[in-house]
């Protein structure tokens, strides 16, 4: 009989050890050059990054083909990324991007993948958050918030919950992109708030995750999406908070980065949809006034250490180690965040991102052997931003220099994590539409 040489295990643990040889081989790399070299290593390629996303704003290849139902998704990712890098395109490109979307607006409401499609509530949020992170005096009154209301209402299910597109799909999605546009535009009202979140508390899941629809598996991007929608709408506190950050806590991988669902590779853009959950829950327990160190019922505070953290040390720093993954698991424990000091490991992200995500040459990627793209180049920067400003009380402060990993110019533009915004768009955006 001949032996068995096939690999043992399934084809996702198989996929999971190439992973993590491939980070492993790269770390050790890492910590053996001499710090010239991992300073160099560790450096936000800026210029690369930037002169990489004007040229897909300016002419996508054919190969972008299949994407032509998500134009505005990528004038978004790109925009979004500009703006984190704190850079501006000039006035010919803005008009022409404000141009572009315009003709990507309904007669009746809302904006399509391209001119002439159907609305749809994704490319309607993609489009808004354009437009918003291009700001301005042309930019923000191209947006017609009165045929984006009736677009809304015309989604909303007698559920409560709304339709991605007419006769579409209903979904948790669907929830936050209708809440966020409505929300950053000033037309929320109590018609389109109605029994949205008994929709989104129907797909917690036993896990503490949010599912995409009630009954499925709990998804960093619906939990994302779950979350902050429930603190745009008042309501988070309706949610198992405690068995959703324990959820969140441990997608964090020994890589650094975390994955998406359980037993899924890591991938960088849950950086920001996983990573951002914990500055979501920071602008929630800052509006509630709550404190934010963990204090459990009896009123003794809950530790937060490293005897049990899901993320390897070995690949951690001395100056990370005071933000080690929790893994308390207390189910008296009252889960909320100590003043400065996330819950996750910041250090380590910011050390997948730069070394496993980032492409030399510009944009960003999922992980290593993957091809760069606008969407992971737009959440792997999110979540960079997350990282390096999560230990802030004050949104207006300077992140420290302990805080970021590599030289101090990698520090990006910090975001609104409600609306994934820079935060000057934001206000610029909140400050027009307040007063139209």
């Amino acid at each position: 009989m001949e032996p068995d040489t096939e690999p043992r295990g399934t084809v996702t643990q198989r996929e999971q050890s190439m992973v993590l040889n491939d980070v492993n081989m790269l770390y050790h790399i890492y910590a053996t050059v001499p710090p010239i070299a991992q300073t160099l290593m560790m450096e936000l390629q800026r210029k690369n990054h930037v002169e990489y996303l004007l040229r897909g704003l300016q002419q996508l290849g054919p190969s972008f083909c299949s994407l032509d139902a998500n134009r505005p998704w990528i004038c978004y990712w790109i925009l979004h990324s500009m703006a984190l890098l704190g850079e501006f395109v000039d006035a010919d490109l803005e008009d022409r991007t404000i141009e572009f979307l315009s003709r990507c607006q309904d007669p009746n409401g809302g904006y399509g993948g391209g001119p002439g499609q159907m609305p749809h509530l994704a490319t309607t949020y993609a489009a808004v958050n354009a437009l918003i992170s291009l700001g301005g005096e042309k930019s923000l009154p191209s947006i017609n918030r009165s045929k984006v209301y009736t677009f809304l209402k015309c989604m909303k299910d007698p559920s409560g919950a709304f339709r991605m597109h007419d006769a579409g799909e209903i979904d948790v999605r669907a929830c936050y992109t209708a809440i966020s546009v409505a929300s950053i535009l000033n037309i929320l009202d109590d018609e389109l708030l109605q029994n949205v979140g008994n929709y989104i508390l129907s797909c917690q899941t036993y896990e503490g995750g949010i599912a995409g629809e009630p009954g499925s598996e709990a998804h960093g991007g619906y939990t994302f999406c779950g979350l902050a929608a429930m603190i745009l709408i008042n309501e988070a506190d309706r949610l198992d908070l405690a068995a959703l950050i324990g959820w969140v806590v441990f997608r964090q991988g020994v890589e650094g980065g975390f994955q998406g669902r359980t037993n899924k590779l890591v991938d960088g853009c849950y950086s920001f949809w996983q990573g951002g959950v914990f500055a979501l829950l920071r602008r929630f327990h800052s509006i509630i006034g709550e404190s934010p160190t963990p204090v459990d019922q009896r009123g003794a505070e809950c530790s937060i250490d490293n005897t049990q953290t899901t993320t390897a040390s070995d690949v951690s720093e001395g100056d990370g180690s005071s933000d080690e993954i929790s893994s308390q698991g207390d189910e008296h424990c009252h889960f909320q965040h100590r003043e400065r000091e996330p819950l996750f490991h910041s250090i380590a992200l910011q050390r997948y991102l730069l070394l496993c995500s980032q492409d030399p040459r510009g944009g960003l990627r999922d992980k290593l052997r993957k091809p760069r793209d606008y969407y992971h180049t737009c959440y792997c920067l999110s979540g960079l931003s997350i990282c390096q400003h999560s230990w802030l009380k004050d949104e207006d402060s300077s992140p420290l220099p302990r805080a970021v990993l590599g030289p101090y110019s990698n520090v990006l533009e910090p975001v609104h994590p409600v609306f994934n915004i820079v935060l000057d768009r934001y206000h610029e955006a909140h400050e027009f539409f307040s007063r139209s």
